[in-house]
């Protein structure tokens, strides 16, 4: 059986005695049946995995931390920014838990003019606490141990107000084709990716004319915008991240 991998927003150090949440230790102890002594890891984002052991105390957990080892080599050399338009229903949740897979280091949802979701006051914070546990959890799956920066939603009008990264690229039909794309693998990027229904002309002769984007398309398909980005991160890692090593 695979160590389970906790994330756990505190200070952690070897000889520390860590006492789990109580969701936690329900899943430790009566989803997995974890035994007394049994090996888990915790993680806080900090790039590195602390190793322990499992203690049992009155029905609390408690990880007895041993040591850790540094995780950062589980990060890609590549750092992306996925400029996301906002989707419906669970659609959000496949990108985000499935980019943090793909090594994304950061996502910035975009409320653009076909995006048919709104987010407001507190209905806003939750989703991004949401989106943030999403990612969390796919941190604890997928072996991070640095989580991507999950960003509050912003009217895409706005992005100019944002520090974007140097290189910038714009999925859509009409692109560049993907051998034709140069990229500075050491040089971060901006991938755009627009909501259902894609961004509008007038969006996306912005983006290109006023941000710098380059157009940029994946074959003679249309994906949809739970796939399209995904599909992006996963050719840029193939081609320039770390699919390789």
């Amino acid at each position: 059986m695979r160590t389970p991998r906790i994330y756990l927003a505190a200070s952690l150090a070897p000889g520390e005695r860590i006492a789990l949440p109580a969701e936690i230790a329900h899943k430790l102890g009566k989803v997995l049946r974890l035994a007394e002594d049994s090996p888990v890891v915790l993680f806080n984002g900090d790039g590195r995995d602390h190793h322990g052991r499992l203690q049992w105390s009155q029905g609390r957990a408690f990880a007895l931390l041993e040591g850790w080892e540094d995780a950062h080599s589980r990060e890609s050399p590549l750092a992306v920014m996925l400029l996301q338009g906002l989707a419906r229903g669970e659609k959000m949740d496949w990108i985000v838990q499935k980019c943090t897979e793909l090594g994304v280091r950061a996502i910035l949802p975009l409320a653009c003019e076909r995006s048919e979701v709104r987010l407001e006051g507190e209905r806003r914070d939750r989703r991004i606490e949401h989106w943030q546990a999403v990612a969390r959890a796919a941190c604890e799956q997928s072996g991070r141990a640095v989580l991507p920066e999950i960003h509050p939603p912003l009217p895409l009008s706005q992005l100019d107000r944002v520090p974007l990264p140097p290189q910038r690229l714009l999925l859509t039909p009409e692109g560049e084709r993907l051998s034709g794309l140069s990229v500075d693998p050491r040089a971060s990027i901006a991938l755009a990716v627009g909501p259902e229904g894609g961004f509008s002309p007038a969006e996306r002769q912005w983006l290109c004319a006023a941000l710098g984007f380059r157009p940029w398309r994946l074959g003679p398909r249309i994906l949809r915008t739970e796939t399209a980005g995904l599909a992006a991160l996963a050719a840029l890692q193939a081609l320039h991240g770390d699919f390789d090593r």
